[in-house]
């Protein structure tokens, strides 16, 4: 299934799941503002959700003489990609992500404690996994998904504050309010991590063959997954999947809806290229 069909199938249910809401927290007139609040989300992640995510995570645009953006010209470059924007992110916890709409729109993210643990070859590694999510085009996708099931979920902790429908003046449902505020968040959450595991897997692969070798970004994965326990990062959770890993730790049921495919399991098929 190619990207723009995901990307239209993931504003379509998550464009129902908030007439869903508005239904129930406000009958007929809530089912139309929900539909007017899916418009102005969808239009907004479509053309703003780059800035959006950035914005989220304080990032600053840095300049030519930057080792991130040396490396990044670099390889994007060899990979035959236009020279996206690069960020810094002001976290300790060492990670990064792409977004854009298009590879003509692309920016990489790094945080701070990424460029402190990883020399140039992991480095080189971790980016170029990130510009082949560029390239496969997967970066529109998840910036959307992270657009507007944030959006989902800050609509569904506002109904925490409020009552159910009136229609006719009758009281609100308590099961069905109880049921927006619980499983719309995690039916959101659940639409967007059913696009990301597979891809990651894809942009290890792809990152392997930008950068010539498989080796920097599995020792990359290795170190960040270590860094990442010791200092977490204090991510909003519907921006998880964007990230080259979870930026924090989700065990018990949680963990069986990872956005990530466990590290373990990335480092042993990339290792796996090298003998192949």
């Amino acid at each position: 299934m190619s990207n723009t069909v995901k990307t239209a199938l993931l504003l379509g249910a998550l464009s129902a799941l908030l007439l869903l809401i508005g239904e129930a927290l406000g009958g007929a007139q809530g089912m139309v503002i929900g539909f007017l609040f899916a418009v102005v989300t969808n239009f907004g992640s479509y053309w703003f959700s780059d800035k959006i995510v950035l914005s989220m995570y304080r990032a600053t645009e840095v300049g030519p003489d930057h080792r991130l953006t040396q490396i990044v010209t670099r390889l994007a470059a060899k990979a035959g990609l236009p020279q996206p924007r690069c960020y810094i992110i002001p976290d300790p916890s060492p990670n990064a992500f792409a977004t854009g709409r298009n590879p003509e729109h692309a920016a990489v993210a790094a945080t701070e404690g990424i460029l402190q643990i990883l020399n140039d070859d992991e480095l080189e590694g971790v980016l170029a996994h990130e510009l082949a999510h560029v390239k496969h085009r997967d970066i529109l996708t998840s910036s959307i998904a992270a657009t507007i099931a944030a959006a989902i979920m800050m609509v569904s902790r506002f109904a925490m504050f409020f009552g159910g429908r009136d229609d006719d003046r009758r009281g609100g449902n308590p099961i069905a309010m109880l049921a927006t505020i619980i499983l719309a968040p995690i039916a959101a959450m659940l639409i967007q991590m059913a696009i990301s595991r597979s891809r990651e897997y894809d942009a290890d692969a792809g990152g392997a063959a930008i950068a010539g070798s498989p080796l920097g970004l599995a020792s990359a994965l290795q170190k960040i997954e270590s860094a990442s326990h010791a200092v977490p990062m204090d991510a909003n959770p519907a921006t998880a999947h964007m990230f080259i890993i979870k930026p924090f730790s989700a065990g018990g049921l949680l963990g069986l809806f990872s956005s990530h495919p466990p590290t373990k399991d990335r480092i042993d098929a990339l290792l796996h290229t090298t003998h192949n």
